[in-house]
This record gives C-alpha cells, sequence and structure tokens, in this order.
C-alpha cells in the first residue's frame, strides 16, 4: 500500500469511526459538565487540513526517489548492521510478500475496532465528536512527522532489508521505495492509535491507580505486532519500527494532553513547508484593564 492509499484509508477511517461512535451513542446530556478535553474545532479544522495539504507533495517525493543501481546493491555490506538489525537479514525472503499484505490487512481492524470499544464507555462517548477531532488531528500529525522529520525518509535514504537478499531478483532489490527503511510509518500509525486510545481512557478514569500501567503495557501489543510483520516483510529494520513506535506513542499521548489546557487566548497551529514541520502554540496574555 502506497502513502497516498494510506492517507485515503485514514479519512475512510474517521468516517467509519463517526458512523460506529453515532450509532451507539446516547443523547448527550444539554446541562452543562466539565469537560476533560477543550477542542477548538475550527483550529483543528486547519490543523487537519494544513496537515494533508502538505502531506501530497511529500508523498511524491518520498515515493519517486531513484532506483537504486547495481552497483550499490552489490557494494551493499551486511557487516555495517548493527547487532540489534541484523537478525532483519536472516529472515525467509519467500514469505516476505505474504507478510507485506498481512500488514496492510490488519491496518483496518486496528484503525476502526480499537477506536470503537470507546463506544461501550459512558464517559467516553458522550464527548465522541471531540475525540473524532483529537484522533484525525493526531494521525495527521504523526504522518506529517513522518513525511517531514529528519528521521523521516524526507531526509534518511536507509535500504531496507529486502535489498540486502541476494535470492531475490534485482528488480525487487533496486526499486527507489528501497531507500524508505526509516523509520517504520505504519508503527508509528499503529502505535498512535493504542497510546491514544490508552491515554484517553486513563484520563476518563483517573482512579485507575496501578492498572494504567497495565493498559499502557497493552497499548504496546498493536505496534509491536505490526513492527514484527514488517520486519518479517522484508521492509524494515528492528531500529526502524523502534523509532516509529516511539514517534507514534508520544503522539497519542501529547495531543490528549494538550487539549486538557483551556487558557483563553491559547492557539495551535502546525506549520509545514519542503524540508520542515513544526507544531506552534501562541499564548496571548490578558491585557491589563
Amino acid at each position: 500500500m502506497n502513502k497516498l492509499g494510506f492517507k485515503s484509508l485514514t479519512f475512510t477511517i474517521c468516517c467509519l469511526f463517526v458512523c460506529s461512535i453515532s450509532a451507539l451513542c446516547q443523547t448527550q446530556d444539554s446541562s452543562k459538565r466539565k469537560k476533560i478535553y477543550h477542542v477548538n474545532y475550527l483550529t483543528n479544522s486547519l490543523i487537519i487540513a494544513g496537515g494533508l495539504a502538505t502531506d501530497y507533495p511529500a508523498i511524491g517525493r518520498i515515493k519517486g526517489k531513484a532506483n537504486l543501481t547495481d552497483a550499490e546493491v552489490l557494494a551493499l555490506n551486511t557487516d555495517i548492521i548493527n547487532p540489534i538489525d541484523r537478525w532483519a537479514l536472516h529472515q525467509n525472503s519467500s514469505q516476505h510478500a505474504m507478510y507485506s499484505k498481512m500488514s496492510d490487512y490488519i491496518e483496518v481492524p486496528i484503525y476502526v475496532v480499537l477506536p470503537t470499544i470507546f463506544a461501550f464507555d459512558k464517559k467516553i462517548r458522550k464527548d465522541w465528536l471531540d475525540l473524532l477531532f483529537m484522533y484525525t488531528e493526531g494521525h495527521v500529525i504523526t504522518f506529517t512527522f513522518y513525511n517531514y522529520s529528519w528521521l523521516g525518509p524526507t531526509f534518511q535514504n536507509r535500504y531496507r532489508p529486502i535489498t540486502y537478499y541476494t535470492d531475490l531478483p534485482m528488480n525487487d532489490r533496486t526499486t527507489g521505495n528501497n531507500r524508505n527503511s526509516a523509520y517504520s510509518g505504519h508503527t508509528a500509525s499503529v502505535a498512535f492509535t493504542s497510546f491514544f486510545m490508552a491515554k484517553v481512557y486513563c484520563d476518563y478514569h483517573p482512579n485507575l491507580g496501578g492498572c494504567k500501567y497495565l493498559i499502557y503495557t497493552a497499548a504496546l501489543i498493536p505496534p509491536v505486532i505490526m513492527g514484527y510483520l514488517r520486519v518479517r516483510a522484508l521492509a524494515h529494520f528492528p531500529s526502524d519500527d523502534m523509532v516509529g513506535l516511539s514517534v507514534g506513542a508520544v503522539v497519542g499521548i501529547v495531543i490528549p494532553e494538550l487539549h486538557k489546557f483551556n487558557y483563553k487566548g491559547v492557539t495551535l497551529g502546525l506549520t509545514s513547508i519542503p524540508g520542515a514541520t513544526e507544531l506552534n502554540m501562541c499564548w496571548a496574555l490578558p491585557s491589563g484593564k
């Protein structure tokens, strides 16, 4: 699945998320109640739209990298691969296509099924629209960070493990997409989903005590599974998945935490230009009377 298809999938998932939550939601209490998160729909819409708009040129640039030359492939040296990553070079190469398809197929259940679990929580489902905006915003920021940060393929040209397998056809090893091993966008997005859910659940249930650590531990399971599949697909090294998991987890925790603040005069924005992206915050202090 290419990044353009992956982006379209995100839109579809968000629509399914709305339908699933709406179908199970009860009528919201019309009385005022204290919300955990504060969402400015206009600001969030601008962040989402800006992120999506700037992701399209990045997708083309990343997918349009030049093919590897035969000389580049023949000069690859496995001895320079660190011990943590080296086991990725000892897979059954005949099964890499199967694992690649598996990693694509489980994306939909993770993105759709996991968030809809919130519909069964009476406290959480009342704020489904706020959570939808936050969920979409977080996914867009995760994509944008992948597309524009120095950790991602815009600035990194790390060869995928598949390029090292001499038993595979040269056409499979020399495609330009094989320069995009660093880092795993699949794992980052899955990690965002699971850690976003863990953070939101813990915020709505502050009396969990030590159980919250079990919830965050459980949040590791989906991205670890995705990372394993991506390694078996010869698409990434373990360290690529570790970076992706870390990025997704941080975004999944930070986005809800930022929305817990309700300072008047505070605005959030996302700025992206070719070669740079940033999340900025502006706090206008009240003037004296």
